[in-house]
């Protein structure tokens, strides 16, 4: 243990113990939160298909050429393990399904098997960390027209009701192999770029495609199934079929978990304020932390007010056990693997702050109704020295603090990626 680390830890820890909150209670709290990191960060959403996977179709787009990014299987894995090394506490790997083991060979997404993704649950456990699943409806020339599970073209719904069947077998059967419970999201692109006029047509069509999909009933204990919708994305800004309001009422109705991607929304709406009117409804939240800058754009989380805001309103209604949280965002700007590791530690230093908040102390104000105290103690703790803690957690979990981690990317960088 560094020693001027321990003592401004001992230091921070005197300043939280007078308002009641014990420091050490709250990191052993934290090391146990799983958080689920996406792969796709790692090879800006390219996957491993024979084919590879094409631009068009589904609006997805990594922007950037930095050097260095994965190519293959083994490079993806060498980097995550890397990114894992830099990020304390639990962590689960979110998969696509276009990251099969493929070996080279031309698998559709209709006919994907448990088969090709063995190989990462033998990584995984090496890892001792669990997996998450997410269907790929995108990048497919069977996307080109904007739907998929809501597509009028019965071939074509067809195909993808397939897809994330396929899906959900893969996601019970990596669930049933760690012992841990895969969290299974399902995204879709569809929708128009202009006036829709059959809007009606296409959420019956999709209710339909999600029912059919939904027949067969997995064990919680391995996995869950998620719904993510979006406000509006490339392709598709005039109307979304996957509404918040289609998935929630879905939800809701066949008790599902809704996903909350921080990046899908309007930018004025705060995801935060969302939370706890949901609990009291709905079976849980999968959380994707992205960060918007004007529109979905999937940018590298940092620690925002509105990020903090959102675990604060996770711990204060008590509510981890209903909250699965995961990453998604892809910057090819960037060195990858620094990109990775600033989301990830943004999301835990969040929780952290949410974790060391007096909230009885707050309560209290706000019972007695002396809403000045409240404010003003909220804005108390935003000085608080949660760096000091912060730098002990890293050190007592044998990952680098904020002094030392970007040195040991760059040196990542030199050895390893620059040579591809």
């Amino acid at each position: 243990m560094n020693t001027k680390i321990k003592e401004a830890y001992e230091l921070a820890r005197k300043q939280y113990t007078k308002y009641g909150i014990d420091t050490d209670y709250v990191l052993s709290k934290l090391k146990d939160i799983p958080i689920s990191i996406h792969c796709w960060q790692g090879d800006d959403v390219g996957g491993f298909e024979s084919h590879g996977a094409i631009l068009s179709g589904g609006g997805i787009l990594s922007t950037g050429s930095y050097p260095g990014k994965a190519r293959n299987i083994d490079e993806l894995r060498l980097d995550i393990k890397k990114a894992f090394s830099l990020i304390p506490g639990k962590k689960k790997l979110n998969l696509h399904a276009i990251y099969g083991d493929f070996k080279g060979k031309a698998v559709n997404r209709n006919e994907i098997l448990p088969e090709h993704f063995s190989s990462w649950i033998d990584w995984a456990k090496k890892l001792n960390v669990g997996i998450d699943f997410n269907s790929t409806l995108f990048s497919h020339p069977l996307a080109i027209s904007g739907y998929t599970l809501s597509s009028k073209d019965e071939k074509v719904r067809r195909f993808w009701i397939e897809h994330v069947k396929k899906c959900r077998e893969i996601s019970n059967y990596i669930g049933r192999e760690l012992k841990i419970p895969c969290i299974m999201n399902i995204w879709i692109p569809d929708g128009s770029k202009d006036l829709t006029v059959s809007r009606l047509e296409h959420r019956e069509i999709l209710r339909k495609s999600l029912d059919e999909i939904f027949t067969v009933d997995y064990p919680e204990d391995n996995m869950l199934d998620a719904l993510e919708c979006k406000l509006f994305g490339i392709g598709s800004e005039s109307y979304v079929v996957g509404s918040h309001e289609f998935y929630l009422s879905y939800a809701v109705k066949k008790d599902k978990l809704i996903t909350f991607d921080t990046g899908h929304y309007h930018p004025t709406e705060i995801v935060s304020d969302k939370l706890s009117a949901l609990f009291p409804f709905i079976r849980g939240i999968l959380l994707h932390i992205s960060r918007g800058v004007r529109w979905d754009s999937d940018h590298v989380p940092i620690l925002t007010e509105e990020l903090i805001a959102i675990m604060a309103e996770i711990i204060r209604a008590d509510a981890l056990s209903k909250v699965y949280i995961a990453t998604d965002f892809f910057d090819g700007s960037i060195n990858r693997i620094g990109a990775w590791v600033i989301g990830a530690r943004a999301v835990l230093k969040s929780l952290l702050i949410a974790l060391l908040e007096p909230t009885h102390i707050l309560k209290s104000y706000e019972e007695s109704d002396n809403l000045f105290a409240r404010l003003g103690f909220l804005e108390t703790l935003k000085s608080m020295p949660f760096g000091a803690i912060w730098n002990y957690y890293c050190d007592s979990m044998g990952v680098p603090n904020d002094m030392e981690w970007i040195d040991e990317v760059l040196k990542y960088e030199k050895e390893v990626t620059s040579k591809r």
